[in-house]
């Protein structure tokens, strides 16, 4: 959430740094400022009615005393406390407002971002590694059926379409890339593992700023009191909400592994075969709390421990740079790591990294006290490391031989158990 401090001290810069994002979120700043003049006014009002209220009170008291008539003032008293209580209906109904607004804002653009209006627009900063040479490459849809690893037909049967099933193998090769990114993460990276609920709080979905804008996106149980997690990073990073840190907590580093669960509200059409767009997968999550001074720092390191899991596992990747129309709601910067997959002759996205600054911790009152004793907001950050179905498909694809079987990378042959599928 923005800083209403900031919004009042330069709307003008606010409003340019979210005309980045091209999405008309900087038309909502001046109702923002109206909101916040009629609460502020409200309250004023209020307060200065108070006043009045007190000091009229008091000349109920003395003529009372006197055995004097005071009805007269005993009706101002009561006139001035409707007012009080119509100044607190307007006040509250404006604050409201201003929250909702800010809930509903998206976090500022850094200001090195690329411009652009989409996806289109967000240029390559690196690449790693060659595309592997495959003639006739397959997908892994095909790749799958030849050896039962994925069922699609029964998620189909027992949840609906987008709910895979893996089986056998391929149950086992997910487990051991599951095992495996944890243990790079941990012994490599030094992030802590946690294990976490895998439903959350509204409090929580609005404190890393799924909801409310997102609502439509994630599962909530009944009277939506509840909700299946979107990605870790709600959870996770929520460890941490209503929290004051010393500045000798700070970096804080978390990994998990979850399922995640999301609708994929308005991408119908896109990438439905196989796994590549799912409701439901598995991922292993970092999540990054940070000094303020060290987070676009931290989002560099952070990046690279993304990029470790597909060095090992010697997978050719891109990496590029969100522009201002297509960076994430809460993100201020983000650079998403895509992995070569040959039997789509294109790249996916198997990793989006991000820095928030203050925007969630705002949201979910993470502070820390620094060394002068002063209360400020942490700095968020988070990325996949990785996301699994995609990770998935670009192994089985960047690892298939002629005849169909699959190389199982060398890293990865300790928790697989065979250095070889088919």
């Amino acid at each position: 959430m923005l800083d209403i401090r900031a919004i009042r001290e330069d709307p003008d810069a606010i409003r340019q740094r979210l005309a980045a994002r091209h999405d008309g979120s900087a038309d909502l700043i001046d109702e923002v400022l109206s909101c916040d003049e009629k609460r502020r006014k409200a309250e004023t009002g209020k307060q200065q009615l108070q006043a009045e209220r007190k000091k009229t009170s008091k000349e109920i008291g003395a003529l009372r005393s006197k055995g004097e008539d005071s009805s007269t003032i005993e009706a101002q008293v009561k006139e001035i406390g409707e007012r009080i209580k119509a100044l607190e209906g307007e006040g509250s109904a404006a604050e409201a407002r201003q929250t909702e607004l800010l809930l509903n804002i998206p976090n500022l653009p850094h200001e090195g971002i690329p411009q652009g209006t989409s996806e289109e627009d967000n240029p390559e900063l690196r690449t790693w590694g060659e595309k592997p040479a495959i003639t006739d490459p397959r997908d892994h849809v095909a790749l799958a059926e030849q050896h039962g690893l994925i069922s699609f037909e029964d998620g189909v049967r027992i949840a609906g379409s987008g709910f895979p099933v893996f089986r056998g193998t391929g149950a086992r090769l997910q487990r051991a890339l599951v095992q495996y990114l944890l243990d790079i993460q941990t012994r490599e990276h030094g992030y802590e593992e946690v294990g976490v609920p895998y439903v959350v709080k509204r409090e929580c979905g609005t404190g890393t700023g799924q909801l409310p804008k997102f609502a439509e996106e994630v599962y909530p149980t009944e009277n939506d009191e509840l909700f299946l997690i979107p990605t870790a990073e709600v959870p996770v990073t929520n460890l941490y909400r209503e929290t004051l840190l010393q500045e000798s907590d700070l970096p804080i580093r978390m990994t998990a592994h979850t399922p995640c669960w999301r609708r994929e509200a308005g991408s119908a059409g896109r990438d439905t075969r196989g796994i590549i767009r799912v409701h439901q997968f598995d991922k292993v999550e970092l999540v990054q709390i940070v000094h303020p001074e060290e987070s676009f720092k931290a989002l560099e390191e952070l990046t690279g421990h993304a990029e470790r899991i597909l060095q090992s596992l010697n997978l050719h990747y891109r990496v590029i740079e969100l522009c201002g129309g297509d960076i994430g709601f809460g993100a201020a910067r983000t650079y998403d790591i895509e992995v070569w997959a040959p039997g789509h002759g294109k790249y996916l996205e198997v990793s989006s990294c991000s820095n928030f600054t203050d925007y969630q911790a705002r949201r979910m009152k993470l502070r820390f006290k620094d060394q002068e004793g002063q209360n400020r907001l942490c700095h968020t950050l988070n990325g996949s490391g990785t996301a699994l179905p995609r990770l998935y498909v670009a192994l089985l694809e960047q690892y298939q031989e002629p005849d169909g079987s699959i190389t199982i990378p060398e890293p990865l042959v300790p928790y697989f158990g065979a250095e070889k599928i088919g």
